[in-house]
């Protein structure tokens, strides 16, 4: 496979990623998805593929760049067809673990004392994106949490309103009550 027509496959994979992520909560069919896995997977494995060409560390640096591209390009595939959370955390991870994948790898150029620095610099950038990805989850966490619980409360006031009423009027005042406050 020629790699104009890789670059032209990924960049319209791309385009499509962006267009599925600014259209907010959309998510991929079932078929639109397995379709772009499918693309994603040829498209990476003629990049691994050209990687063979290279000899030494540079190979393995293309290889894991190779890697890491498609694990991040696979976690945001599965993000565009979830929308969930947990997908866009598995993101973040696959994100950060790409990096500090590549970056080990870069430090196979140096030795010694110097080879040692660069692999702790690169394993304490990894360890601040994870803590970073983890304080976002606990704080959407907490968000929702602190949403749930005013929902609720707002629920129960309404419903005491519901309570001064008979009838028809009660059961429809209950009913817009629990849909509006998701109860």
């Amino acid at each position: 496979m020629n790699q104009p027509s890789n670059l032209l496959r990924l960049a319209a994979t791309a385009v499509l990623a962006t267009a599925f992520v600014a259209a907010g909560a959309a998510t991929l069919s079932p078929g639109a998805y397995d379709r772009a896995r499918s693309d994603l997977q040829t498209t990476y494995k003629g990049e691994r593929e050209a990687c063979s060409q290279q000899s030494g560390n540079a190979k393995d640096i293309c290889v894991e760049t190779v890697k890491g591209k498609e694990s991040v390009a696979m976690a945001h595939l599965q993000y565009q067809r979830s929308g969930d959370a947990k997908d866009r955390s598995k993101l973040n991870e696959a994100r950060y673990e790409a990096r500090y994948e590549l970056a080990k790898e870069v430090c196979d150029d140096q030795a010694g004392n110097a080879k040692s620095v660069c692999v702790a610099q690169a394993k304490a950038t990894r360890d601040k994106a994870k803590a970073s990805v983890k304080l976002a989850k606990d704080v959407t966490e907490a968000r929702q949490d602190a949403n749930d619980t005013r929902m609720k409360a707002d629920f129960e006031v309404a419903q005491k309103r519901c309570d001064a009423m008979n009838g028809d009027s009660k059961d429809a005042c209950v009913a817009s009550a629990r849909a509006r406050f998701g109860q």
